[in-house]
This record gives structure tokens, sequence and C-alpha cells, in this order.
């Protein structure tokens, strides 16, 4: 063989092993989600979305892994450390409070963009939303601290109707639900049945004894259980005729009346950019927490002559969209 020829054949057997390294180097983005991955599809395809825009493509120059609790919480913390033992470059937690706090638990080196809708502060992610606090940052899209503002708009559409809530004793943010609640029935004059609800078997009881009450609309209060039992809740709704609300416009999309809250895939959209900036070196120390400018009210016309009901044109300028 000759000598040249040999050099060239080593040179391409060395540049094998250095491309698979190469491709190993490449960065590693550890996704904690509360829910399931069915049910978070078009929140997780926001996020690569956002990883993106700041310039990396799952597959090329980022990686992602995925761990779900498929609605478990009390497995967050052991899928929070199998990330850790990976390890990942940086931590998505998303779905809840939860995943960040397992995540926080998890690791006080590895970078950790959380997403939520309950109080990051009050939830011991972060001790304020000027700025992240040591490995960890995130969006907080302040959907716990509107269920007041949720049954304002049911008791609008509904003036002479008591209102059915739904809350998840599991939910973190589940007393500062039910004291928003007792602030609103104050502060409206309203007439409110609440009822603890956390598996599907417990919404299938809530509904019937709604309808035993005979209210007139039922709010879901925000959740990720409740985000991801949605098309059961609207069905249930449906079945029962009764006006219902969510937090996330999906529930609208599946056949619920009404949504309010913020836009969900925006926030995960930036979630994503803000793990792309930490991974380009930012310090999650130096971003603050990122909050909503817009909420959307989705009203599902479908649904109300289904149920026969007939909004108000009034209500209707002010939504956001409107599903016919």
């Amino acid at each position: 063989m000759k000598r040249r020829t040999f050099i060239a054949l080593l040179g391409v057997s060395l540049a094998r092993p250095l491309v698979a390294v190469a491709q190993q180097t490449r960065p590693v983005v550890g996704f904690l989600g509360s829910g399931t991955a069915v049910d978070q599809k078009n929140l997780v395809s926001a996020v690569l979305q956002g990883l993106k825009e700041a310039g990396l493509t799952v597959g090329e120059n980022v990686d992602v892994e995925y761990r779900w609790a498929d609605g478990h919480y009390e497995r967050l913390p052991a899928l929070a450390e199998e990330l850790v033992k990976r390890p990942v470059s940086l931590i998505i937690a998303a779905g809840g409070s939860d995943p960040g706090r397992a995540a926080k638990g998890a690791t006080s080196t590895i970078p950790i963009v959380f997403i939520t809708a309950a109080d990051p502060i009050k939830a011991g992610l972060v001790a304020n939303l000027n700025r992240g606090q040591g490995n960890v940052t995130g969006i907080s899209m302040i959907g716990s601290t509107l269920e007041s503002k949720r049954l304002e708009l049911l008791h609008e559409m509904f003036p002479q109707a008591s209102i059915g809530v739904m809350i998840n004793p599991g939910y973190p943010a589940a007393t500062v639900q039910a004291q928003e609640v007792e602030e609103a029935v104050r502060r409206l004059g309203i007439k409110v049945v609440v009822i603890n609800a956390g598996t599907p078997a417990d919404v299938d009881t809530a509904f019937a004894r709604f309808d035993e009450q005979k209210v007139g609309a039922v709010l879901a209060c925000n959740d990720p259980f409740y985000g991801s039992d949605r098309t059961h809740i609207a069905a249930l709704a449906l079945r029962y005729k009764l006006p219902a609300m969510s937090f996330r416009r999906e529930f609208a999309e599946v056949g619920g009346l009404v949504s309010y809250g913020a836009e969900f895939a925006e926030g995960y959209r930036q979630t994503g950019i803000y793990a792309g900036k930490i991974l380009a070196g930012a310090k999650p120390a130096d971003l603050p927490v990122m909050q909503p400018t817009k909420f959307e009210l989705v009203i599902n016309l479908k649904t109300a002559k289904a149920i026969g009901l007939k909004i108000s044109e009034t209500f209707l300028v002010r939504t956001d969209e409107v599903i016919e």
C-alpha cells in the first residue's frame, strides 16, 4: 500500500470517531413534565419552536430527553433525578410548580427553566420575579390567580345562576384558589358549590352533584390535571347541558363552552427561547421570570347551540376567538 493512501485511510478512520464524539457532546435538554406526552404535544412543539428561534434544532445541534409523570406528581422527584444522572445540560420543568420543585430538589448546578401557572414565589421556585435565583428561572403564566376573573365572566354570562367550582386538592395552589373563590363570592354576591376533584372518577362525581344541586355553570380551576382531562370534562358538561369554563383554549377547542387564560403555547415558546439563551451562556440568575401580557377569551358557539344557550352579542364582541 502506498504511504499516501495509508495516511488518507488513516485520516478517514480517525474522522469517524471524532464525528461520533462531536455528536455526543451536543447539549441535551431534559424535559420534565407533570402531564402526558399526548396532552402536551402542541406545547412541546412550541418549546421546540422557541429553541429553534434561539438557534437550536433538535437532532442537529441539540437533543431532548423527555420524562413524563402522566399526572402522578409523586413520580416527579425520581424522574428529575434520572435527568440529573443522565446528565442533561438543562432541565425544562413544565406543568405546574411540582416539576420545577422536583428539578430544584435534584440539582443546584444544572440550569432549570420552569413554566407554571402557579405563583412561582409562593411555590418556592424563586424569591422574586425581577431575576432568577441560583440555577433557576422561568415563565409564570399566573393562571392560578385568575379564578376570580373567571367567576366574574361566568357571572356576567349567567347572572342568576349558581356556579359549581372544581378544585384539585392535590394541586399546590389549591388553597389559594379556594381563597380566590371565597373572595369572588363576597365581591360578586354569587352562590357557588365547591367540590374537590383530583381524578377522572372524582370529576364524574362532581358533575353528578352539580346536576343534583341545579348549578347553572361550572368552573374547572387552573390545574394540569384538568388541562389533560379536558375532553372528559367537556363531554360531561355537554351530557348535563352545563356551561363550563376552564383555563386553556384547548378546552374550548374540544367542546367546552368557554376558556379564559394566558396563551399557553406562547409561554412554552418563550420557555424554549430562555433555554436557548442559557445554553448559549446566559445565567439563569440574570434572567427575570417572564409573565404573559395577553389573555384570551375563547367561546365555542357550537357547544352553546348544543346545550341551548344564546350568548349575547355584547359578550361575543369581547372574545378573542369564536369557534363556530
